[in-house]
């Protein structure tokens, strides 16, 4: 596994249908500096809203996995992401040209290929690995899922699938080296439904540029001739259709006996690099699909956090901050006496951690009233100074900030553990939890030196600022 970093030498595209939506887009791939991370860029939309790669950002899992924010939503990233992972690039800028990249063969391999022809270039910057240390399950018996990540030095994948369907029957693959094995033996495996879905999937507005060039269609059920050709016509599908003796419509030829295992587990890559960091772990799963992969990866993702917790001997105070006051006014509206963070040192979007610094003097106005005699910060400004550190997080990645404002909806959990006086600096560490379209959720911590003086979490909106 790769010690550095690493991201494409030039840019590189290639255009088609989406599967889903049916729109015609174009994809490119970018190079991308160390700790970008993978970021969707929508250039078809005012200001080319950008989109993290991060499961915080995932929308809707009813057919592929959809990453939104705002208004700007991205559909069907997962064979994508999946070849950036099968691949190891960990910085990437993805522009598209409409909602869904291009579906092209149904697999990833079109996307593998595209990145090759860019060519992979490695940076300096170390590589940061979710190390899973202790067992880490989630399970959903009503729908007999079952995934779990075990310690290892590396990393492995294990799929089994079982759809009680004779037609399928149980199928099982496993990856043990990304580096020999990813390229011919999983990005080659093309995305599947069974025949007795096909129609539903389309009423329910899906599958509107599927095909039988870019997905397998397993047969499932029987069909005369009559109803052959009106499926034909409804998919606008030129050849005939046939059932066949394969087992596949069109007696379609597998490139893999287990093909279908083999995709499923393709998917997972994609999803579970939502968590934001490759893994070295060894991954068991029974029955996966998009919604347990999204849910396992939330639970990587806060597996990852916690081991990188903003304990303040983790936080790097630099001498030039990320943010000044005059960039921190530029982006939110508070003035004084009500502005309570002065700089900004450090901001990953990637991670998604901001972290603030607040100068605690004795000429604050608030100590007048609180109180004469004995000078404490009252703990609802300490709240507000983890909801501006946030508010920064979110627009400062918003292009239109000035029109923006953030409000918040609620607080939970709020302790307060130390009081904060006169002369104290507090270092406040802020990270995104789960965003859902124009809604977020923060965890902060409030830090003093060494010692943790209050944490809270935050929810809140975006809006729109009044003019």
């Amino acid at each position: 596994m790769h010690a550095h970093q690493r991201t494409i030498k030039t840019s590189a595209s290639f255009s088609g249908i989406g599967l889903h939506t049916g729109n015609q887009s174009t994809i490119t791939f970018h190079p991308a500096p160390e700790d970008y991370g993978i970021n969707f860029v929508r250039t078809d939309l005012p200001d080319s809203p950008e989109i993290p790669a991060l499961v915080d950002y995932v929308d809707d899992i009813s057919r592929g996995t959809k990453l939104a924010i705002g208004n700007a939503e991205v559909h069907t990233v997962e064979h994508v992401l999946a070849a950036l992972a099968g691949l190891q690039i960990d910085n990437c800028r993805i522009e598209l040209t409409a909602n869904e990249p291009p579906v092209g063969d149904g697999s990833a391999l079109p996307y593998v290929e595209t990145l090759l022809d860019a060519g992979i270039a490695e940076q300096k910057a170390p590589r940061r690995y979710l190390v899973v240390r202790e067992p880490l399950r989630f399970t959903n018996e009503a729908k007999g899922v079952d995934i779990v990540a075990l310690p290892t030095d590396d990393f492995r994948v294990t799929v089994m699938v079982d759809y009680h369907n004779p037609a399928l029957g149980s199928q099982h693959t496993g990856l043990f080296d990304l580096e020999k094995e990813f390229l011919t033996e999983f990005a080659p495996a093309r995305t599947f439904c069974f025949l007795t879905e096909v129609e539903a999937l389309r009423e329910h507005g899906l599958i509107q540029g599927g095909n039988l060039d870019n997905a397998i269609v397993i047969v499932d059920k029987d069909m005369t001739e009559q109803e052959l050709l009106h499926f034909a016509e409804n998919f606008g599908l030129k050849e005939k259709v046939v059932l066949g003796n394969s087992g596949l419509l069109n007696n379609n030829k597998p490139r893999f006996k287990n093909e279908p295992a083999r995709h499923k587990l393709l998917d997972m890559l994609g999803d579970l690099s939502l968590a934001g960091v490759p893994l070295k772990a060894q991954i068991l799963a029974a029955r996966p699909g998009h919604a347990s992969n999204i849910e396992f990866a939330r639970m990587l993702r806060k597996m990852y956090l916690d081991q990188h917790d903003s304990a303040p001997n983790k936080v790097r105070i630099s001498r030039e901050p990320v943010l000044d006051v005059r960039r921190i006014l530029e982006v939110i509206p508070h003035r004084y006496p009500m502005l309570l963070v002065d700089r900004i040192v450090e901001l990953d979007h990637n991670v998604g951690r901001i972290v603030g610094i607040k100068n605690v003097t004795v000429n604050e106005p608030f100590f007048q009233g609180h109180f004469p005699g004995r000078p404490i910060m009252p703990g609802v400004l300490i709240l507000e100074s983890m909801a501006q550190t946030g508010g920064l997080l979110m627009l400062n990645r918003a292009s239109e900030f000035k029109s923006k404002l953030v409000l918040f909806m609620g607080i939970d959990k709020a302790k307060f553990r130390q009081q904060v006086v006169p002369g104290d600096q507090l270092v406040i560490d802020v990270r995104m939890t789960r965003q859902r379209a124009k809604t977020f959720s923060l965890s902060a911590k409030v830090y003093v030196e060494e010692r943790l003086v209050a944490e809270a979490e935050l929810h809140a909106i975006v809006g729109e600022r009044e003019a």
